[in-house]
């Protein structure tokens, strides 16, 4: 009998990466096409469909090999619909009935998760999460998400919304608004653009000198590789923001860790490509303010499957919910 396999799709605004994975969680092949959300997005899951195709021919297989197609979708999702309530930059309306149309695009059986629970599915799988059934997933990029999965299964919470991380108020008083209409939320705090923000407050406290200051004077601007590579030279400046994202991830780490005992917490984003310098000042808070039990069980670590994440994610959930 021929090896069935899986297929993956990450869907972005810009780009759509695809994959078809084995049982085991091999990636045969994997490719990127744009996305399309020209009229309204009509033609997204049509061309996911046809580069399908496209590759089952290359590959020599037919479209019987696949056992189904798993998408993560940037949005909130009803698992039991498979609608996409709400979907910024992808061109559809709200409510769109999304698996829907990926099985009549596809003729294969489908299944829609958030993207983000995706990449934390794709890390439980085959990345830093060890094939761990408890394992809570960060992103820290331009925002801040992530996933929570207990006992194998992502923690949805009744309407989808479980695992909004970046949504943990870390200033409970006062702190800087976020775009989902509070204010002191950690993604204002431990994503680039937060790490950003906050160093320029600081290089406009005072008479600023140092490293840091003097990439800004040259540039104009600084990024968040800017305060991570001035902290690792000792610049005090950058060591400062270091030392309060730290402090602020840390603590909220440690209490989704209080809540559910996960095995390990993985950090991934763009952020932390900054390595060790920011895993082991969060670990220090994360431990200071951990239940004993927890700190002692409880493992942080960086992510390790970079873009490959989402699709891995996509098609474990083929694998759980469809696998003979």
């Amino acid at each position: 009998m021929a090896e069935k396999w899986l297929a993956g799709v990450d869907l972005g605004g810009t780009t759509t990466k695809i994959a078809f994975i084995t049982l085991e969680g091999d990636i045969v092949d994997k490719w990127e096409i744009p996305t399309d959300n020209s009229n309204e997005g009509q033609l997204i899951t049509i061309n996911i469909a046809k580069s399908i195709d496209e590759k089952l021919l290359i590959h020599g297989k037919s479209k019987d090999s696949l056992i189904g197609i798993g998408m993560g979708a940037p949005g909130p999702v009803n698992y039991e619909t498979g609608v996409i309530l709400n979907a910024v930059n992808l061109g559809w309306k709200d409510h769109f009935p999304l698996q829907a149309s990926l099985e009549v695009a596809t003729s294969l059986p489908a299944v829609i998760e958030n993207d983000a629970n995706c990449a934390a599915l794709g890390e439980m799988w085959k990345g830093a999460g060890n094939n761990a059934q408890d394992v809570v997933f960060v992103t820290l990029g331009t925002g801040v998400g992530g996933g929570v999965i207990a006992n194998g299964n992502i923690v949805q919470g009744v309407n989808g919304a479980a695992g909004e991380i970046g949504h943990i108020t870390a200033i409970p008083f006062g702190g800087s608004p976020c775009n989902c209409g509070k204010t002191g939320c950690l993604e204002t705090i431990a994503s680039a653009t937060g790490i950003v923000r906050l160093a320029n407050d600081e290089l406009s406290k005072e008479e600023a000198a140092g490293e840091l200051a003097e990439k800004r004077a040259a540039n104009g601007k600084i990024s968040a590789k800017d305060v991570f590579d001035s902290a690792r030279n000792g610049d005090s400046i950058a060591q400062k923001v270091l030392d309060s994202v730290s402090f602020h991830l840390g603590f909220a780490l440690a209490a989704i860790a209080n809540t559910t005992n996960p095995e390990n917490i993985v950090l991934g984003g763009g952020v932390s490509k900054a390595g060790h310098i920011l895993l082991e000042a969060v670990n220090e808070y994360f431990r200071k303010f951990a239940f004993s039990s927890v700190r002692e069980s409880t493992k942080l670590a960086l992510a390790t499957l970079g873009n490959d994440a989402g699709v891995l994610g996509a098609a474990w959930l083929v694998k759980n919910k469809m696998n003979p």
